[in-house]
């Protein structure tokens, strides 16, 4: 290290894992519409309704729950995150060579 270079700077991070919510969002809401699907055109029903116009219905219903208990699931997992943080010390390390590149 050179005596014209300032001394590392150290600080104290918190590190954790935490879930990304659209994700558990979007997959509840497609295992809800799946699970439509099965009550739909799986199960045995009244001939004088269309399977297509339950399976609407039944998407909407078993999709926006579906999506509320991936966000609820999300919630959990990240409650957890917060209970396993880890806390660590960083440093800045200045680069060992200057940067010579003249178009940046």
């Amino acid at each position: 290290m050179s005596l014209n270079q300032p001394p590392a700077e150290r600080r104290e991070v918190t590190v954790r894992r935490a879930p990304k919510y659209v994700p558990f969002l979007i997959l509840g809401a497609l295992v809800g519409a799946g699970a439509a699907a099965v009550v739909a055109y799986g199960l045995p029903g009244d001939q004088s309704f269309d399977p297509g116009a339950v399976f609407g219905f039944f998407m909407v219903m078993f999709g926006a729950g579906g999506a509320i208990l991936g966000a609820v699931l999300a919630l959990v997992l990240d409650r957890r995150s917060v209970k396993r943080q880890q806390r660590a010390t960083v440093e800045a390390v200045p680069d060992s060579e200057p940067d010579t590149d003249p178009r940046s």
